[in-house]
C-alpha cells in the first residue's frame, strides 16, 4: 500500500485484486495509475505498475495470437485440494514435497504465477494438489480455491490468518491451516501457535519440510477431509485390485457396479465382501449393502 494514497486509489486497487480475467486486470490497473500519488516518493510505485501493465498487455497479446485463454484449464479429479497462502509462505517447496510436481522455488516474491499441479497417493488413493499463485499477487485464482474440495492455508505468520481467511469467504471446501517452516520455531513457540489455534477451533497441523515433522499428520488428515471411501475390487481367485475405487460415505455395492461399468450391476448374480462392514470373510450380500472404507468387494457374474 502506497504512502498517501488517496481512497479511490485504495478502491481501485482492491478492484484490480479481486479481477478475474487478464482484460479486467489491465482496466483495474489502468485505473489506478491514474489514481496513484503523484508526489516524488511514489515513483518506486508508479514504475511497478506501469511493468505490470505492460506484461499483462503483453501476456494477453499473446494468448490472443495463440488462442489460448487467461485461465488455465484444470480437470478436477476426484479429490481435489488447493495450496493457499501469501508468496512464500511455502506452498511450492511442500507441493514438490508430496508430489510429482517440479514448481519453480525461489525466495522472489511471486514466484509462481500460474496453478501448478501435482498428485500425491496415499495410503491408495490418489489426491489432486493444486499450488495457487499467492493469495497476494495479482496470478491469484479466485476460481480454483472457491470450487476446490479442501483447501490447505500456508502460514509462517498468525498475524497473516485473518487476511487471507477474508479473501477465501465464497470457497466452500474444508480448510486445513498448515503452519510452516517449523524448523525455525523453538518448542515454547511452537506450543503457543498451538495453543492459539486450538482455542480458535481450527483444524491445523505444524509442519517442516526440513525436519519432516508434522507431514503424515498432514497427509492424514488431509485424506479425512475427504469423506470418501476406498474400496477394492476382485475376480474370484484372484488378489484385490491395487488401486481403490473412490466413492461417497454410505455408497452400496450397486455404486461399486455401476462406477466399473454402467449397467453392469445387472449382470451380478452373487457378490462377498470382507472388511468393515462384513460381519464375516467372504460374507454374501445384496447390491444394497453399505459400504465402509477399505471394504473389498468380490463380484460373480451370470
Amino acid at each position: 500500500m502506497p504512502i498517501n494514497a488517496h481512497p479511490d486509489y485504495l478502491a481501485a486497487e482492491k478492484e484490480y485484486l479481486e479481477a478475474d480475467t487478464s482484460k479486467d486486470k489491465i482496466e483495474k490497473l489502468k485505473k489506478m495509475i491514474s489514481l496513484a500519488p503523484s508526489h516524488k516518493g511514489a515513483e518506486n510505485l508508479r514504475a511497478q505498475l506501469k511493468t505490470r501493465l505492460k506484461k499483462l498487455q503483453q501476456q494477453l497479446e499473446k494468448n490472443k495470437k495463440t488462442g489460448k485463454s487467461s485461465k488455465i484449464g484444470i480437470k478436477k479429479e476426484e479429490m481435489q485440494a488447493v495450496l493457499i497462502g501469501n508468496s512464500n509462505s511455502g506452498k511450492s517447496t511442500l507441493l514438490a514435497f508430496l508430489t510429482n510436481a517440479s514448481p519453480r522455488i525461489s525466495a522472489t516474491t511471486f514466484t509462481t504465477n500460474e496453478p501448478v499441479i501435482g498428485m500425491m497417493n496415499y495410503q491408495g488413493a490418489n489426491i489432486q494438489l493444486i499450488e495457487n499463485p499467492g493469495i497476494d499477487s495479482e496470478y491469484y485464482d479466485r476460481g480454483i480455491a472457491n470450487t476446490a474440495d479442501t483447501l490447505l492455508i500456508l502460514i509462517d505468520n498468525l498475524n497473516c490468518l485473518p487476511e487471507i481467511e477474508k479473501k477465501l469467504e465464497k470457497a466452500k471446501g474444508k480448510k486445513i491451516i498448515v503452519f510452516t517452516k517449523s524448523d525455525l520455531l523453538t518448542n515454547e513457540e511452537k506450543r503457543k501457535i498451538s495453543a492459539t489455534l486450538s482455542s480458535k477451533k481450527y483444524n491445523f497441523v505444524i509442519i517442516s519440510t526440513i525436519s519432516k515433522k508434522g507431514i503424515e499428520e498432514l497427509k492424514e488428515k488431509l485424506l479425512n477431509s475427504f469423506e470418501k471411501i476406498r474400496v477394492y475390487t476382485k475376480e474370484p481367485g484372484k488378489e484385490k485390485s491395487l488401486k481403490p475405487i473412490i466413492l461417497e460415505l454410505n455408497s452400496t455395492v450397486k455404486e461399486v457396479a455401476e462406477k466399473i461399468l454402467h449397467g453392469f450391476s445387472k449382470n451380478i448374480r452373487e457378490t462377498k465382501i470382507w472388511g468393515p462392514s462384513s460381519k464375516f470373510s467372504g460374507q454374501k450380500v445384496g447390491l444394497k449393502h453399505k459400504l465402509k472404507d477399505l471394504d473389498v468387494v468380490e463380484f460373480k457374474t451370470r
